[in-house]
């Protein structure tokens, strides 16, 4: 472990650091390595881009540390950041800093062992840790230039069309066809220009560990300049998934839980927002499905490669054809529709 050399770079860039200290690598963290660093001054998280060979534009945990950094001011809670590490002779790769934060991240939506108020109120907080991330200003916050402003849906298909390629380890049909689909139904209407969390989901908050209050929002690696409502749809998209698949609600009666129904969710993100719900925001949603199953078929490449930073990562491989058969059905429904 580079302990040694982690020591001396902390006590010369994270103000108040005081070492020893010693790693602890935390669970989760399927794209990026985190660990906890216990020193004599107190807890920190670090967060790092896996060593070794990977997809030249995953991974970047400098432009989380940047968003994190620019957010520290607004509504949006994030964690306080330290430092970042751009020297790969410290750990072996890029890296920041940040406080560590005691609290809960919860993984699965249904929220099992929670009262229906308690569910009710963490759903609530959720959702309005992103609508204030969709009202953010990328400008007034010195992110004008943290992504191209417009297009967003375009780049996203051709961007996760080309990571999904670059991944591929087998044929899977729903991909292939969503692929030639999804170009051809963009909606047509102007996109506003917003910050994009591009990953934003229960388990990426950090809960307070009694109160059903959101400490912060993390994992930014995907962030960028985006439209809202695509970025939206990823957080809604949990409610058409099955839970034994992957964190989510589809098919779960709801009936006295406290969790609200996806309609509900969703015509409460626009009631914060001022914003009217599309016609259209199924397809919102069949993107982020399509996204998902892109960046897990990007774990099942890892696992093969053997770089996974998981060890149940050929697991979690072998979900994405299920959730491209998810999308593909909606598409063919929205098409039935149309």
């Amino acid at each position: 472990m580079p302990e040694a050399e982690l020591d001396i770079w902390m006590a010369q860039n994270v103000p108040g650091y005081r070492g020893p200290l010693v790693l602890h690598r935390l669970s989760g963290g399927q794209s990026n390595p985190t660990w906890r660093v216990d020193a004599a001054s107190g807890q920190y998280v670090l967060r790092q881009k896996p060593v070794g060979d990977v997809l030249p534009s995953a991974h970047q945990v400098d432009r989380e540390y940047r968003v994190m950094k620019a957010l520290a001011d607004t509504p949006v809670p994030v964690p306080q950041v330290f430092a970042l590490c751009e020297d790969a002779t410290v750990m072996g790769s890029m890296f920041f800093v940040m406080e560590y934060l005691q609290g809960r991240t919860l993984f699965d939506p249904r929220l099992p062992g929670l009262a229906a108020d308690e569910r009710a109120a963490i759903f609530d907080q959720m959702n309005a840790a992103i609508a204030a991330i969709s009202m953010v200003d990328p400008v007034a916050v010195g992110l004008g230039d943290y992504g191209r402003a417009g297009g967003y849906v375009e780049r996203q298909i051709k961007r996760w069309s080309k990571q999904y390629r670059a991944s591929e380890t087998r044929s899977i049909p729903a991909m292939d066809a969503l692929i030639d689909w999804l170009p051809q139904n963009m909606p047509d209407t102007a996109e506003e220009v917003r910050l994009a969390h591009g990953d934003f989901r229960l388990d990426n908050l950090i809960l307070h560990p009694s109160e059903p209050r959101v400490l912060a929002v993390v994992d930014w690696e995907l962030s960028t300049l985006g439209c809202p409502y695509a970025d939206f749809a990823y957080n809604v998209m949990a409610w058409r998934i099955a839970p034994g698949l992957f964190r989510g609600l589809g098919g779960v009666d709801l009936t006295g839980t406290g969790i609200p129904s996806e309609d509900h969710y969703i015509n409460l993100w626009c009631q914060r927002t001022g914003r009217e719900r599309p016609e259209n925001f199924d397809f919102y949603i069949i993107l982020s499905m399509f996204r998902i199953a892109a960046i897990i078929q990007g774990i099942a490449r890892r696992a093969l490669d053997g770089t996974a930073t998981d060890p149940n990562a050929t697991e979690m491989g072998a979900k994405a054809a299920p959730l491209a058969d998810i999308a593909w059905a909606m598409a063919r429904d929205a098409k039935r529709k149309g």
